[in-house]
C-alpha cells in the first residue's frame, strides 16, 4: 500500500515506476558486482513486533553500468535468524560482499554474519550523516535512469515514497530503504569501493 505523495519527496511514485524492469534470476550473466546490505535493528526474534524489521536489500550493477535491487530479504528475527537469512543470500546471488551498518550494536553486527558463515567478506560501515542527507544522492541517481527496480517490492518502495528533503516521514524505522540506499552508495557513489582495508577479517 503506497503512501500519498509528499511535499519535497525524494522519490516519487512516477520515478519509482519509471525504473521497473523484469525480475532477474541469480546467475544472470550481465550482472557485473553483487552486494548484500543490512540495516540492523534490536529485534530479539519473530514475535518482536516492538522492534523494528532487520532491512536486508540484494543489489547489484549492471554491465551497461546501471543498478538494480534484485530482491527484499527484510525480515524480523533475532541475530541467529537474520544472519543465516543473509548468508543464504550471499550464496543464491554469488554476491561479492555483504554491507552492514556498524551503528546499531557495534561489533556485533559482523559477529552475527560472520556466525553465519565466516567465509563472507564483510564491509562494516558508520551512519555519520541522517538518513534523508544519505538518501539524497540516491534519488538522484534514480532521476538520471541509473538504477532499475527488477520487479515490485511495495514495502521497501513506501519507504522510498517517505524520503522528503526535510526528513524521513514514515511511522517506523526505513529498514528496507536504508539498506536499498547502502547498496546503491556502495554500488554507484562510493569512490574506495575496492579499498581492502574496508574489508572486515575475522576468524582468520
Amino acid at each position: 500500500m503506497y503512501v500519498a505523495e509528499i511535499d519535497g519527496a525524494l522519490w516519487t511514485l512516477d520515478l519509482i515506476e519509471r525504473c521497473r524492469a523484469e525480475p532477474i534470476s541469480p546467475g544472470d550473466y550481465r550482472l557485473r558486482r553483487i552486494v548484500i546490505a543490512v540495516d540492523p535493528s534490536g529485534a530479539a526474534n519473530k514475535e518482536d513486533a516492538r522492534s523494528d524489521e532487520i532491512g536486508i536489500i540484494v543489489a547489484g550493477m549492471m554491465d551497461d553500468g546501471t543498478a538494480v535491487i534484485l530482491e527484499d530479504g527484510t525480515v524480523r528475527d533475532g541475530p541467529s535468524g537474520w544472519g543465516k537469512v543473509v548468508a543464504g543470500l550471499y550464496h543464491k546471488w554469488g554476491a561479492d560482499r555483504v554491507i552492514a551498518e556498524r551503528n546499531y550494536g557495534g561489533a556485533m553486527v559482523e559477529f552475527v554474519i560472520l556466525t553465519a558463515d565466516k567465509s563472507i567478506p564483510v564491509s562494516v560501515i558508520t551512519a555519520s550523516r541522517g538518513k534523508h542527507i544519505r538518501a539524497e544522492p540516491v534519488s538522484a541517481l534514480y532521476e538520471q535512469g541509473k538504477v532499475r527496480h527488477a520487479g515490485r517490492f511495495p514495502e521497501m518502495e513506501d519507504q522510498f515514497t517517505n524520503f522528503s528533503t526535510s526528513g524521513y516521514m514514515g511511522d517506523r524505522s526505513p529498514d528496507r530503504a536504508d539498506a536499498a540506499v547502502w547498496a546503491l552508495t556502495e554500488l554507484m557513489l562510493d569512490p574506495d569501493q575496492f579499498d581492502p582495508n574496508k574489508w572486515i577479517k575475522a576468524f582468520s
